[in-house]
């Protein structure tokens, strides 16, 4: 980033899909393929989310990098030895050039690698989810959500752009902005998106439909970051989360709602970016705060009507082995 430049998020991954077809050479084939994720990042948070929602633990392992890493890539130094026990790999640069040796982008997270081969497949963290809730619906648990239904698709994808433009991405504009001028039009982008959403949550429980949606995980990953990281870290300080009455009940809902709050690592979430971006934060001290026990407290979202999982169920308990760090979210104390 040079001064006066606006921040650009380089979106160009790897788009090879996994499909009931195989037509990419890639089938759907449970045991196959591993989910990499860290809990830190709002991009993988929304595929471990819907991985949970849809009950597709058994189908598609999951590895888990810390929340911090270098300019290398992600490292896997949660697990003993910081080795992933089931790719062997320390770090997951090392699945994408299994498949590409001189792969020349960014190594990122969420990716999916195929366990035989230990090469990454894809990337592409926007497909992922969708394929998810649709190549893979044959291995759903029993009353999985529709999280993408077709009648909803069109309103689903036109809600989801503007989240991903103004405030997914928006609060990455603002925080990386070369200069001010890109900062005030990010920060100014940001909250007329945010309050576009406080409009419409203001009148209705989920974002499109009475049910959640994909729509739904998109926007939430952003929101449960906003206090304890991008109001301050990022500049976005027009009006903290809890400052907004509805988005600030929705935010509640969705985080009290399995499969939603109790895949969140605030400890993890703050390390990272607080840790990792030192040109924004040279000291890499972690704030203490803010007081998470808020985020339990009543939202009565459910005056708005609306049924979470509409004609399904919420997933059981989270998996041995897959649970938050006590201590790490207020849920442990719940």
């Amino acid at each position: 980033m040079t001064t006066g430049q606006e921040f650009n998020r380089d979106t160009n991954y790897i788009t090879t899909r996994i499909t009931r077809d195989g037509a990419e050479g890639y089938p759907v084939e449970p045991g196959r393929y591993r989910l990499v994720v860290s809990r830190a990042c709002p991009w993988a948070n929304r595929s471990i989310i819907v991985r949970r929602l849809l009950g597709l633990e058994d189908a598609i392992s999951m590895g888990v990098c810390g929340p911090t890493h270098d300019r290398r890539s992600w490292t896997f130094d949660l697990d003993p030895g910081g080795v992933d026990p089931v790719l062997g790999i320390e770090r997951i640069q090392d699945a994408y050039f299994a498949r590409f040796p001189d792969y020349p982008r960014g190594i990122t997270v969420p990716a999916i690698v195929d366990v035989p081969t230990g090469a990454v497949v894809t990337n592409d963290y926007p497909q992922i989810t969708l394929d998810l809730s649709t190549e893979w619906a044959r291995y759903h648990r029993e009353g999985a959500p529709q999280l993408y239904p077709e009648h909803l698709r069109d309103e689903i994808d036109e809600v989801a752009l503007r989240v991903f433009k103004d405030v997914n991405n928006g609060v990455y504009r603002c925080g990386f902005a070369g200069s001010q001028e890109s900062y005030e039009r990010a920060y100014h982008r940001l909250f007329g998106a945010m309050d576009w959403l406080e409009e419409r949550l203001s009148k209705q429980r989920f974002l499109v439909g009475d049910t959640i949606t994909e729509a739904d995980v998109r926007l939430f990953t952003t929101l449960v970051r906003f206090d304890p990281v991008y109001h301050g870290h990022f500049k976005c300080n027009r009006q903290k989360l809890i400052e907004f009455p509805a988005l600030w009940g929705y935010a509640r809902d969705l985080f009290q709602t399995p499969g939603f709050g109790d895949t969140i690592d605030f400890d993890q979430i703050k390390r990272h970016y607080y840790v990792v971006h030192e040109d924004i934060n040279p000291t890499r001290i972690v704030p203490a705060g803010p007081d998470l026990s808020n985020w339990l407290t009543p939202h009565h979202r459910e005056q708005l009507g609306g049924r979470p999982f509409g004609d399904g169920t919420p997933p059981g308990p989270v998996r041995e082995g897959e649970r938050v760090a006590a201590g790490h979210t207020p849920l442990a104390q719940a």
